[in-house]
């Protein structure tokens, strides 16, 4: 199943605020017309399919990581994401210790009492903004909890996260409020490092973790500890956000489906998944190609900036039928949201979990619910869709 080509001419820029109010007229464009993609000004290649995508994130010796996954230069930073095998494969048999399915499952209970504590301050109001007072909130207090963030900093980290993973309209550089932000995060986590390091206690969380670890036989140096924190403190946050956000107005806007979730809560997986593909957080990842690739009779050079646009690949209409319609009740649920291959998202299982949780506790505790389509702001970014500001209106639950 493909599209109708259209004469109109367009332009992919991952930046524009317009395109990304609803980028997915673009990406079937984009899929049907230019397959490889060239946008020669902002200087990188764009693959929109399905089944190039998924080949383009299984081959990382010809599509890298090493020289950053955006199209800002790459971090300074020693980050698992810009790793290739075998550094990958080294680094991420040590962290992975924290995400295995085991240790996903023992954080449940307090992703519950941190969903719960936070769903508490607004469930008698009827009304709430979701991302300040709910879904910007429960990701960062878990991952935060995972590390051995004291509940004071969170706050804190949180801002210079949203801070670092904004832009403005049409622009791909980092906005000094961005740069800001990402310098207060290493500052914070060397600062943290240095005073456990001399008080000779690892400490709490992951980060004491970290402190205790060994690669290739040394102590885990504090660029590397650093990294991890820096790493973790925003993908587990930013994202899982995002994707809650972007569940309950899907839900909310699909009337249809929600019922279905009301009358069924055992469904609620479904709609993550659906959400996971119809409209997950992260849309795209960039790679560099190391060698000459040829592809759809484009030819792209060695050296080459290419976006893989996962968003587009998981509304192809030749793996999903129906891509643009938003179904819970789909059973192909082969999305490429958390990417594939060696680089697949290490805290998947733990995004999975906490996205049901909060959908199984706002819908416990909102017996209908819309969201005040006048006031929704989306975040601008590169990669990540979701909104700033979602104020909504419900009906609290008086059963329960």
């Amino acid at each position: 199943m493909t599209a109708t080509p259209s004469t109109e001419p367009f332009v992919y820029n991952p930046y524009d605020a317009d395109l990304n109010r609803d980028p997915f007229p673009v990406y079937a464009r984009l899929r049907a017309e230019a397959p490889v993609y060239h946008n020669a000004e902002l200087g990188f290649y764009a693959l929109s399919r399905y089944s190039d995508v998924l080949d383009a994130l299984h081959d990382p010796e010809t599509y890298c990581s090493r020289h950053g996954i955006t199209l800002e230069p790459r971090s300074p930073l020693p980050l698992l994401l810009t790793m290739d095998p075998p550094e990958h494969t080294r680094v991420r048999s040590l962290v992975s210790r924290s995400f295995t399915p085991r240790r996903v499952l023992e954080l449940e209970p307090a992703m519950r009492r941190i969903s719960t504590r936070w769903l508490d301050e607004f469930r008698d109001r009827g009304e709430c903004d979701l991302i300040r007072d709910y879904s910007g909130k429960v990701p960062m207090d878990v991952i935060s909890e995972l590390l051995g963030v004291p509940e004071a900093d969170q706050d804190l980290l949180r801002e210079w996260t949203d801070a670092m993973m904004s832009r403005e309209d049409g622009n791909p550089d980092i906005p000094p409020a961005g740069i800001e932000g990402a310098t207060n995060i290493y500052r914070y986590f060397a600062g943290e490092v240095k005073q456990r390091r001399r008080s000779g206690e690892p400490g709490p969380g992951m980060l004491g973790s970290f402190l205790d670890m060994e690669l290739d036989g040394e102590p885990l140096d504090d660029l590397h500890v650093i990294s991890f924190c820096f790493l973790f403190i925003i993908a587990g946050n930013e994202t899982t956000t995002k994707l809650i956000g972007n569940a309950m107005y899907r839900l909310a806007t699909n009337p249809d489906q929600r019922a279905a979730l009301y009358a069924d809560p055992g469904r609620i997986p479904d709609a993550v998944e659906e959400t996971l593909r119809f409209e997950g957080s992260t849309q795209q990842v960039a790679r560099t190609l190391t060698r000459e690739v040829t592809l759809h009779g484009v030819t792209m050079p060695e050296g080459a900036k290419v976006l893989l646009l996962l968003g587009s690949a998981n509304h192809d209409g030749e793996v999903f039928a129906d891509p643009e319609r938003f179904d819970i009740d789909r059973r192909n649920t082969a999305h490429i949201a958390f990417g594939h291959g060696v680089h697949v998202c290490l805290g998947a299982a733990m995004a999975r979990l906490e996205t049901r949780i909060a959908l199984e506790h706002l819908h416990e505790a909102m017996a209908d619910y819309a969201f005040d389509e006048d006031r929704l702001v989306r975040f601008n970014s590169g990669n990540v869709r979701g909104y700033a500001q979602m104020p909504m209106t419900f009906t609290p639950d008086r059963r329960r």
